[in-house]
């Protein structure tokens, strides 16, 4: 689900000088580690542009913290190039070329997280044929989000991937479907109670709660002060909290504060809705 917390912005322009460049916070960065870059440079070579490429990166949304901040990147990168060269291409073309920038972040291609940047909403994602489903989430679903200031470094994504297991039971299966389902339905039905409710996890959440210290008074304590749900956002270590805009966001904020204190963890919270996706300007 795209939020509307944090955002990049990329301006993107083309160049005398052959290659790409690219500046990420008025400082120039490799273009084969850059989201954004690999993106661009797949899309020049797959439409057989010459053009020299420049690409000035303003990262608004925090590296590392598993909200989506290189998805972001590529998306926005692959949507302006777009429109640079009035490529005209379909949504699920866009998100297939954004996912190939993704890779240079995450090592593999996957396209949740681009999906969502570029469409905006509630996303349901379905490879090999990649479909793609857009819900519009509830007007009044609020997400209040805790990011505890913990040193994830570059491979925080590989890491978080490592400690899933190889194998699950049946039974976690099956309950991790239901309440995909019963999520997908919640959506649908505009219903932020079944949402909430739906986000219980017996699989990924017990390997990765180990990475982040007090997660479970984290979540303990927005359920207490009245969250409908609460997981993991992404590889973590950012803790979400689903609500309505008539509960007490603030003190649910406050109370998953106080739980990454008790582990001696400064955090940083944020009230946030859905948002509508990539804009160009």
């Amino acid at each position: 689900m795209a939020i509307n917390a944090f955002y990049d912005e990329i301006k993107i322009c083309k160049t005398q000088c052959n290659g790409i460049k690219i500046h990420v916070n008025n400082k120039n960065l490799s273009s084969r580690k850059n989201t954004a870059s690999v993106a661009v440079d797949n899309m020049k070579k797959e439409f057989g542009i010459k053009d020299g490429i420049e690409i000035f990166l303003k990262k608004g949304i925090p590296i590392g913290s598993g909200i989506g901040s290189s998805a972001a990147s590529s998306a926005a990168a692959v949507v302006g190039f777009n429109k640079l060269f009035e490529l005209d291409l379909d949504t699920i073309s866009l998100i297939k070329f954004a996912g190939i920038g993704e890779k240079a972040s995450a090592g593999t291609i996957h396209y949740d997280n681009v999906a969502a940047s570029i469409l905006g909403g509630f996303v349901v994602v379905r490879s090999d044929p990649l479909n793609i489903i857009r819900i519009t989430p509830p007007d009044d679903l609020r997400i209040c989000l805790a990011t505890p200031q913990i040193e994830t470094g570059e491979q925080k994504t590989k890491l978080a991937r490592s400690v899933l297991p190889n194998k699950i039971r049946l039974a976690d299966s099956t309950y991790n479907l239901a309440n995909a389902t019963q999520m997908i339905c919640g959506f649908m039905n505009q219903d932020i109670k079944a949402i909430g409710d739906s986000m219980e996890d017996h699989i990924i959440e017990k390997a990765r709660e180990k990475l982040i210290p007090g997660f479970a008074d984290v979540k303990k304590n927005a359920i207490q002060s009245g969250a409908f749900g609460v997981a993991i956002s992404g590889a973590g270590p950012t803790i979400m909290a689903i609500a309505d805009k008539s509960s007490k966001l603030h003190t649910i904020c406050r109370t998953m504060k106080k739980g990454f204190e008790k582990y001696h963890l400064k955090c940083n919270t944020t009230i946030c809705k859905s948002s509508e996706g990539a804009l160009i300007k």
